[in-house]
């Protein structure tokens, strides 16, 4: 049995800009797996690429005649050639992209926003999946009748990560969740990236600035330019001094 996801060879163009160039990472079941990389290194574009986002933009754009998207490689979750599924189908697998920041309605209340992003599941499920959100993150529960649009933005990235959770995912995708939040928002939200593959959730994260979560992850790779130039254990990247100086501020 492979790797949960893995991901061989991977390029994608944007008209004749190279994104990702020949990427290979994989991912086991009850891994938490960084990618890290600065602004424009491509992850972006690899989580857009798993979570099958990049299929939609690539029908946009072919429509009104606009950038060219090509992609090519091999994407595999538990042993299926994914690679141009639509996202949809995707999440029905289980694959699922946690959206940084903005909450879906911002005229809903936190509830009403969860139980949206529950369209696929039963009522029991829903409810099941909208406790855990609160119980992984307090001060959302105290905000259940908020609207959304007046959350302070880390409270909208928490109400981001639990919309994901309540789609029930095998694996989560996490843009840069860390992006912009208070240090102290961000040791919280590492704490319950834990808490959530204790839910026997698998986790695929990006970030710029990593040291938040270099205690939980157990793997990470290091992209730069859309090339993977390093990969290791969670000891392997502290320990580099490259790495510590890029992407831990050590």
């Amino acid at each position: 049995m492979g790797a949960m996801l893995e991901v061989t060879n991977l390029m994608v163009f944007f008209e004749n800009a190279l994104a990702l160039n020949d990427l290979g990472i994989e991912v086991s079941e009850g891994e938490i797996v960084a990618v890290l990389g600065s602004n424009s290194a491509g992850k972006t574009t690899l989580m857009n690429t798993v979570s099958g986002l990049i299929v939609d933009m690539k029908k946009k754009e072919d429509r009104r005649g606009g950038v060219r998207i090509t992609v090519m490689g091999s994407l595999k979750f538990n042993n299926e050639e994914i690679l141009h599924l639509k996202p949809s189908e995707r999440v029905k697998k289980g694959i699922v992209l946690s959206q940084e920041r903005h909450p879906i309605f911002r005229d809903s209340d936190v509830t009403e926003n969860l139980k949206i992003a529950g369209y696929l599941r039963n009522r029991r499920e829903v409810k099941e999946r909208v406790s855990l959100v609160f119980d992984l993150f307090p001060v959302l529960k105290h905000l259940r009748r908020r609207r959304a649009g007046l959350l302070s933005g880390g409270e909208q990235q928490m109400l981001a990560i639990g919309i994901a959770l309540v789609a029930k995912p095998i694996l989560l995708l996490m843009d840069e969740p860390l992006l912009g939040l208070s240090p102290l928002l961000q040791a919280d939200l590492a704490k319950a990236i834990k808490q959530i593959r204790e839910q026997g959730i698998t986790v695929l994260v990006t970030e710029q600035f990593a040291r938040p979560l270099i205690p939980i992850i157990d793997r990470g790779y290091v992209v730069e330019n859309g090339m993977l130039v390093f990969s290791g254990s969670r000891d392997e990247l502290s320990e580099n001094p490259e790495v510590k100086a890029a992407y831990l501020g050590m």
